[in-house]
């Protein structure tokens, strides 16, 4: 559950994506999870997973255009179709008042649909930044033309943008950080397997054929390739990898104007500043020996081969907005080649996507007129205040923590704020223009829009009433900086948050993923955060040992869970998520119980009791099918282990779970006690 703004320090909160199934109800009781889809063959205390989806996994196909399927797609998929509907009808009246948001969501999706347009453009869109590219003489006019580029949200060379002060997370200000790459990862460049190397060599034949497509002759395209290939690996060879970017206490490096000139000698931050509008100040540089690595780079590399590699990333931005030639090669290796898809996806679902990733709060206010309830947003509330309160009991009841530390804890717990459904506030988007022309521009104002907003926000007091996803968005996440957690109105539906259905299931799913942001705040990394979102050790010595010698069992656990012969999970890099999914059942469970106190016991249904319902309300939300390009990308570059390890992983080291199925010391779900993972 990922902020993608602050994934450098974060690193592993999730970007909801992954796979998930359709969970069907009977006549006459809501029970939230199917049946038919389980295979009561295996045992639950063997393997729960299969236990509570494996009919499902049987019979479930991956649709074609998907490198991966379940729940949160079916449930992403039935929201696009209400999107759908929304841009259908604003669209066909070309004349709603300018300015409006009607015009604006209107026009822009007409222009992503007209393909008759977008072929006979070409790539003439890119034509002004491809000139301008081309006219680089020296140094200062290349770095004139990065700053430009960057204006406009081409990721060249290094990323650049704003952000709160990790340790003053009241104030926002510049944050510079590696980048400059095309493939997930450093890993993707310097892994020497045979997998990776004829991975690599795909790209490079991708970017020769991009390259022939603006025009170059073969050999020169294939020169062009080779050259940026070149440039991006020494890049990759000085960046951190994804493991070393989940630590946030190693990426804090104020620096003022002479400590960058220090740093980078051969690049004026002075005329960059100037030309992407920010003035100068402090900046955090996340990755100070990438930057030195860069400096060196500058010097060395001849110019016209820096013009082929802000050619290429110019290109690889825009080919999805371009005409077909370059939106299927794109397709060919970012789809098929990266992720094992089959097919594209079909034009009105990728213009309804580019229009919430473009113009997303104000499609978004549309769609929670028509798709959010008030009544759904106060049985939210009243979840994740119980689940709040849950993890307040277990934080008093820990044995292991120290009463200084416990107080520091609680005041976080405490400290924390919720956004629920949609914002408080609006994105102002009154000075973006959007026409019926040309889509590629249209995307490029938009991105320039953001890119100016986010730079706007560059030395002024942090609003922490934005949020970083839009309202149909089927995610949810914690932001360390604010201290928040965010459910948007997308996800707030069956099967994961359903006001009518059985309490047991909705604690399960939507109950865990609550306690799951939750815990995001008392993660490895998320721990190293206060209650104001100030990077702070807020922990005595002993109780930090403590805790990271917990944090250590899980990453022994889910390191040794093998993807594919060969290939097993990085714990250190799912270890985040991994204490969340724990933490969050935990807490879930908690509460569950709790919300019985007083009350009849509720029936069984089909035989379950509700403690059992619980769990398979988890199970069968993260039921998923990946292809193996899929499950191999995940596994290497996402800090989110694959669907079957977070339901058999967390549950394993749970005795309520054994209890509820009446599981024994030996069998595979019940982990012997001595590794048993336990923190929150």
């Amino acid at each position: 559950m990922s902020l993608m703004r602050v994934r450098f320090v974060t690193g592993s909160l999730l970007a909801l994506c992954l796979c998930f199934a359709v969970l069907a109800q009977s006549s006459g009781v809501n029970r939230a999870f199917d049946t038919s889809r389980m295979d009561k063959s295996t045992s639950a205390c063997q393997d729960f997973y299969q236990f509570a989806n494996g009919n499902w996994l049987k019979t479930t196909e991956i649709p074609a255009a998907f490198s991966s399927w379940g729940s949160f797609h079916i449930l992403a998929e039935n929201n696009r179709k209400t999107l759908h509907d929304i841009l259908e009808e604003v669209s066909k009246k070309p004349d709603a008042k300018k300015g409006s948001m009607e015009q604006k969501i209107g026009d822009f999706y007409a222009s992503c649909i007209d393909e008759a347009k977008i072929e006979a453009e070409g790539a003439k869109p890119l034509q002004p930044e491809l000139a301008r590219i081309e006219k680089i003489k020296d140094q200062k006019d290349f770095q004139a033309t990065l700053a430009h580029l960057h204006g406009m949200g081409v990721p060249a060379l290094f990323g650049f943008g704003s952000l709160p002060d990790l340790k003053n997370s009241a104030q926002v200000i510049g944050f510079a950080g590696q980048g400059g790459l095309s493939l997930p990862n450093r890993d993707y460049y310097t892994k020497t397997d045979e997998k990776s190397q004829k991975l690599r060599a795909d790209f490079v034949a991708h970017m020769a054929r991009m390259f022939e497509l603006l025009g170059d002759a073969p050999d020169k395209a294939a020169a062009n390739a080779q050259t940026v290939m070149r440039i991006q690996t020494r890049l990759a060879e000085s960046s951190r990898t994804p493991v070393e970017l989940r630590d946030p206490t190693t990426q804090y490096h104020i620096m003022d104007a002479a400590k960058l000139k220090e740093l980078t000698p051969g690049f004026s931050w002075a005329d960059y500043f100037k030309g992407i509008g920010v003035g100068a100040g402090n900046i955090n540089v996340a990755h100070p020996e990438f930057f030195q690595a860069l400096n060196r780079t500058l010097a060395e590399v001849p110019v016209n081969d820096w013009k082929s590699y802000l050619r290429w990333h110019l290109v690889n931005a825009a080919a999805p907005t371009l005409s077909s030639k370059f939106e299927t090669e794109n397709f060919n290796f970012y789809g098929k080649t990266l992720q094992g898809r089959k097919e594209q996806y079909p034009r009105w679902r990728r213009c309804v996507a580019a229009t919430d990733a473009n113009l997303g709060e104000v499609l978004g206010q549309v769609y929670v007129a028509r798709a959010f309830t008030p009544a759904s947003k106060a049985r939210m509330q009243t979840l994740v205040n119980n689940l709040t309160r849950a993890f307040r009991e277990r934080l008093l009841k820990l044995d292991w923590m120290s009463e200084p530390t416990r107080k520091e804890a609680i005041a976080k717990l405490e400290g924390f704020k919720q956004k629920i459904g949609y914002p408080d506030k609006w994105i102002d988007y009154s000075r973006l223009d959007m026409d019926r022309g040309s889509y590629a521009r249209n995307v490029l104002r938009a991105s320039a829009f953001e890119q100016a907003r986010d730079l706007a926000k560059i030395g002024k007091p942090v609003d922490r009433t934005e949020w970083g996803m839009t309202p149909p968005t089927v995610n949810a996440g914690y932001n360390p900086l604010n201290n928040d957690i965010s459910f948007p109105a997308g996800i707030l539906q069956a099967p994961f948050f359903n006001p009518d259905a059985d309490d047991a299931v909705n604690y399960g799913a939507i109950g865990a993923v609550i306690g799951h942001e939750i815990t995001h705040g008392f993660d490895d990394s998320g721990a190293n955060f206060d209650a104001a979102g100030n990077l702070r050790m807020w922990w005595t010595p002993d109780d930090k040992k403590k805790f990271d010698e917990r944090a250590e069992c899980v990453i022994n656990q889910f390191g040794d869970y093998e993807v594919e012969p060969g290939l097993k999970m990085t714990g250190k890099l799912v270890s985040g998520e991994s204490i969340a999914d724990l933490g969050g059942l935990d807490v879930a469970y908690d509460a569950f119980q709790q919300s019985l106190a007083g009350k009849p016991r509720p029936a069984n249904i089909d035989g379950f009791t509700p403690e059992q319902r619980f769990f398979l309300g988890w199970a069968q939300v993260w039921a998923g099918k990946y292809t193996p390009e899929s499950a191999r990308l995940q596994a290497q570059s996402d800090p989110h282990p694959l669907s079957r390890f977070r339901v058999n992983g967390p549950l394993s080291n749970m005795q309520a779970f054994a209890a509820a199925f009446q599981c024994k010391a030996g069998d595979a779900m019940v982990r012997p006690e001595k590794d048993r993972c336990r923190i929150w």
